[in-house]
């Protein structure tokens, strides 16, 4: 079986473009951005665990620039040679060590939460549903392509349902290595999304996604209730939200629905309070308090609650331009090329860095239970980094496939 895209002419000319400079720039600030507060974050973090000062910032510098340079070299190579064989390889690869995970013995696995989501490597640890991410997004572009987009669109619900079931079995099988034994449900409400939209983008119809979004829905449920520290984070959410959404209902709703003992959940007050003590300037870089042990993730899931309070409301402004900048970038590239895999690649990766985001900027706000998710090129770590090096230097090589003529458009 061929994974490779060579057989799918691009109607461009035989020789290359220059890959997109404007998204491998914008890019290079986020991490230049991360790079920066992976020191000025753990100022406190590094006293508390005793480490050298530096020590957050030198291996952040180091996964920064060999993702630069991951970028850039992917970037110049033909991607009929990479984009195939990189993307299949992260799938089947990673899926293999998270399935395997369990069966691991404790010395090559960093535990949390009660659960092994880090491999243990000599240095580093390797997290494998970070780097699966990019590889399942190229395998529901090639298999989409393959199978589901040559279908026609008008079929019965039976039939498509029929046609799409080893997706829904393969995903099923994503969820109990993701959310059951990883205990990871954010990721999976990832990997979710960016299955239902691609499906949107190939040719299927409304009354799937229907069924989808009921059976999806159910399961959500259900992974919720499966397991206490779920329950407990919903719980800590309503009694967060509850006065503003109690206060749109009528009136005997409020003795059914309102908790008492539980307090407002720790990290977000301390979160929406770094946010708030940001104003409109910041506090300067190195000057915020959040990160002065309140907030003992303000460098890694909070560290847009840390970057506001240093930089404030127009600090956040401008990552938030640069960050859908990125998307938009990477949206255009999808539209003007003619693969079809290429296309739905292209497309899966920018849903994955905004959905990312999403998720990560409401947790943090108290808008919904927060998830874990690191968000995309700012949050320190090098799993999540060096994957999305991986995800965007693909997608630089495929901008080289668009004509001059798309592109001037």
């Amino acid at each position: 079986m061929n994974f490779s895209t060579n057989k799918i002419k691009p109607k461009v000319q035989n020789r290359y473009n220059q890959p997109d400079y404007l998204l491998f720039l914008l890019v290079s600030i986020l991490i230049t951005i991360s790079i920066i507060f992976s020191y000025s974050l753990t100022i406190y973090t590094v006293e508390y665990y005793g480490y050298n000062q530096f020590h957050f910032f030198s291996r952040q510098l180091l996964v920064g620039v060999l993702s630069l340079l991951l970028m850039w070299t992917l970037s110049l190579i033909n991607p009929d040679k990479i984009v195939g064989k990189i993307g299949m390889s992260l799938f089947i690869l990673f899926f293999l060590l998270m399935a395997a995970m369990p069966l691991l013995p404790s010395s090559l696995v960093t535990e949390s939460g009660g659960a092994n989501r880090w491999i243990r490597l000599p240095g580093v640890s390797l997290s494998p549903v970070e780097f699966f991410k990019v590889g399942f997004i190229y395998f529901l572009s090639w298999s989409f392509h393959r199978r589901v987009m040559v279908m026609p669109k008008k079929m019965t619900l039976k039939d498509e349902l029929l046609l799409l079931a080893p997706y829904f079995g393969a995903f099923l099988l994503v969820v109990f290595i993701v959310a059951f034994l990883q205990k990871d449900l954010g990721q999976v409400v990832l990997l979710g999304l960016i299955l239902i939209v691609l499906l949107v983008f190939a040719n299927r119809s409304f009354k799937v996604f229907l069924s989808l979004g009921a059976t999806a829905l159910v399961a959500f449920v259900v992974l919720i209730v499966s397991a206490p520290h779920r329950i407990n984070r919903i719980y800590s959410w309503w009694a967060m939200n509850q006065d503003g959404i109690l206060a749109i209902m009528p009136e005997w709703v409020d003795k059914y629905l309102r908790i008492d003992e539980l307090p407002e959940p720790y990290q977000v007050s301390h979160s929406l309070n770094a946010i708030h003590n940001g104003g409109f300037f910041g506090q300067g870089i190195s000057l915020g308090d959040i990160k002065l042990g309140f907030l003992s993730e303000v460098h890694t899931d909070f560290v847009l609650a840390g970057i506001t309070e240093e930089l404030g409301l127009v600090g956040l402004l401008f990552i938030l331009i640069i960050l859908f900048s990125i998307v938009w970038r990477i949206f255009i590239i999808s539209r003007r090329v003619d693969n079809p895999i290429y296309h739905l690649f292209s497309l899966g990766i920018a849903l994955m860095i905004i959905i990312a985001f999403l998720i990560n900027s409401y947790g943090i706000s108290g808008m919904i239970p927060i998830k874990g998710i690191a968000v995309p090129f700012l949050s320190y770590g090098g799993s999540s980094m060096l994957s999305m090096a991986i995800s965007i230097g693909l997608v630089l090589s495929i901008s080289r496939t668009i004509s001059k003529e798309k592109k001037s458009k």
